[in-house]
């Protein structure tokens, strides 16, 4: 009886703490610059046909979240009904249109809707170091891409 037992503790000890470790959130509180231009090559990389973002994470600190958005082409519209979103440019330069209204949305999650395009709105040009953010509820696209790629790093903060 002391041997399964002594087995089962031994099996719990190893096992249990790696288990907790992969159920924790990823923490990353920092990313050098060189990280950040090994991150752009792997998402151009890993791009898939004609998608117009590819992302990666660049800091992830519960509940927020730095991802790396390499952007070669217009895509699609977005409103987050319960997230601000910060952007920043780090390389590139482009067209976001804010504001207006979305075209046929559909709901892709209960808290984000999506088109293919937005009807009025402003444009906002952005180049490499500009700031920017979009108030929850704000339609919002790239619109137009400069140079090869537009790359954002954005972060989404709940409400």
């Amino acid at each position: 009886m002391r041997i399964p037992l002594l087995s089962l503790l031994v099996t719990a000890t190893l096992i249990l703490p790696a288990a907790a470790q992969n159920a924790a959130p990823m923490m990353k509180t920092f990313t050098s610059s060189a990280e950040v231009q090994e991150l752009i090559a792997k998402a151009k990389a890993d791009r898939k046909g004609n998608a117009p973002t590819t992302s990666e994470p660049i800091l992830s600190l519960a509940p927020y979240h730095a991802n790396l958005e390499y952007r070669p082409i217009a895509g699609p519209a977005a409103v987050h009904d319960t997230e601000d979103e910060v952007m920043y440019v780090i390389e590139g330069g482009g067209t976001i249109t804010l504001g207006g209204q979305m075209v046929n949305p559909t709901r892709p999650n209960p808290t984000n809707q999506s088109a293919d395009k937005i009807s009025g709105g402003s444009d906002q040009k952005v180049a490499k170091g500009d700031f920017l953010i979009v108030p929850h509820g704000t339609p919002h696209q790239i619109t137009a891409v400069e140079g090869p790629a537009l790359v954002l790093m954005t972060l989404h903060m709940p409400q």
